[in-house]
């Protein structure tokens, strides 16, 4: 029949009706969205992998610390450990808050632990004496200064805030590439944009040439043009990647995650072991500068409060899963650097089935034959000539703009973690 009634084919003899015209534009697009959601998927899973492997490593690491520690401490400090466990219960608990991006301040809450160590233990070592909470204010004040757990605690500050602020940084720009996926992925074609679909795979049915594949750069510049939105991601998106792969580094190499997060358990240990043996003249300055105490009348010297522990205590150490993890991740992030102007064409060649490129046998939109026009560029501002879709340039799409933004900020965050600076974080344990 005369294909007058077609309003997205050619309109010279045809096998279509309206109807079946109309059919054939609904399929394509859902065909297309599928093809689409089904890219986004193979990448959502990758970095959901990623994300994975990594939170389970990290987070086992600190419950071997943790323990180790609970194992270890009450034959090592007998009471000193067991009447103060809530001490070192709640210093992990903060550290896992501080991983999964809650709004805590890390060196508040290694202060915290410190000044809470340091009250309970000079009660401890010193029972003959009835201390009051103000008498343990003035304690920690005069203490501090005499650095009464050794270097530990100003060294344990700069290498753990340095190893979690990269090790969340990392596990959340995992987590943020895959939602920019998801919710780009959700973005819906445009009419001009659909039209064209339908004119790529389902009009050669109509013309009765359904085994004709479409010509190769005919499909470019279709997918092109369909995803000129899609394509402005990326530059940020390669951004992020390569911001993941410097903080991989890092963590595998000077921020040293692995030693710094398994052995917390064997710096405390140290870090009592000094207090112990500093004891007699931390106390006697704290005298000098806060006064005597006043004698208690329940004095103790129980040789379980005062036994000295000696640190036999050992870190397994499991240097080699991170390396491994770290190499996996950084090959998946190469693959997946081009991802999004990479995707017209790894959708023409697997998914729409396009001819290859020197074919004259193939379909053009309007017959068998070659294409001649010439392929567009990537992004936005290069279909302004679109011969096959029309693009209006002047407006992005504000779901992709947004998550450009978020690409952005991920990346910010991350380029401060690699010089070991904090940035304020979401919260993405709800």
């Amino acid at each position: 029949i005369l294909g007058e009634h077609l309003r997205i084919c050619p309109q010279g003899y045809t096998c279509c009706t309206s109807e079946m015209e109309e059919n054939f534009a609904n399929k394509s697009r859902s065909e297309f969205e599928a093809m689409m959601k089904e890219a986004g998927r193979a990448v959502q899973a990758t970095l959901t992998a990623q994300h994975r492997s990594f939170d389970s490593y990290f987070q086992d690491l600190l419950n071997k610390s943790e323990k180790a520690l609970h194992d270890a401490f009450p034959s090592l400090y007998g009471e000193l450990y067991t009447q103060n466990a809530k001490v070192f219960k709640d210093l992990y608990s903060e550290l896992r808050r501080y991983y999964r991006s809650s709004n805590i301040n890390l060196e508040e809450a290694l202060n915290e632990f410190w000044t809470r160590l340091l009250e309970r233990l000079f009660k401890l070592l010193n029972p003959q004496y009835h201390i009051t909470d103000e008498y343990l204010d003035c304690m920690v004040k005069h203490a501090e200064q005499h650095k009464p757990f050794g270097e530990v605690p100003r060294e344990l500050k700069l290498k753990a805030t340095r190893a979690f602020i990269a090790a969340r940084s990392y596990a959340q720009g995992f987590l943020v590439g895959s939602d920019v996926v998801r919710k780009v992925s959700q973005v819906s074609l445009s009419q001009e944009c659909t039209r064209a679909i339908m004119k790529l795979m389902y009009c050669p049915h109509c013309r009765g040439m359904a085994s004709v594949r479409p010509c190769n750069n005919y499909c470019l510049n279709v997918v092109k043009g369909c995803l000129a939105n899609q394509a402005d991601l990326s530059t940020e998106w390669k951004y992020l990647m390569d911001s993941l792969m410097g903080v991989a580094d890092r963590i595998d190499g000077p921020y040293n995650v692995d030693t710094v997060i398994g052995t917390i358990h064997m710096r405390i240990a140290e870090a009592i072991s000094n207090l112990q043996e500093n004891k007699d003249s931390i106390t006697s300055k704290v005298f000098q500068g806060c006064g005597n105490p006043k004698i208690s009348t329940k004095g103790s010297s129980s040789e379980d409060k005062k036994r000295r522990g000696k640190v036999t205590l050992e870190a397994k150490s499991s240097a080699q899963a991170l390396e491994m993890l770290v190499l996996d991740a950084k090959g998946n992030l190469t693959a997946l650097k081009t991802y999004w102007i990479t995707l017209p064409s790894s959708l023409c060649s697997k998914k729409v089935m396009a001819s290859s490129v020197s074919d004259d046998k193939c379909w053009n939109g309007m017959t068998k034959g070659s294409y001649l026009p010439e392929v567009m560029g990537d992004g936005l501002a290069n279909q302004i000539n679109n011969p096959e879709v029309e693009v209006d340039i002047t407006k992005p799409d504000m779901t992709i703009r947004q998550q450009i933004m978020q690409l952005k900020i991920m990346t910010n965050r991350l380029g401060n973690a690699n010089i070991g600076n904090d940035v304020d974080f979401q919260d993405t344990s709800e």
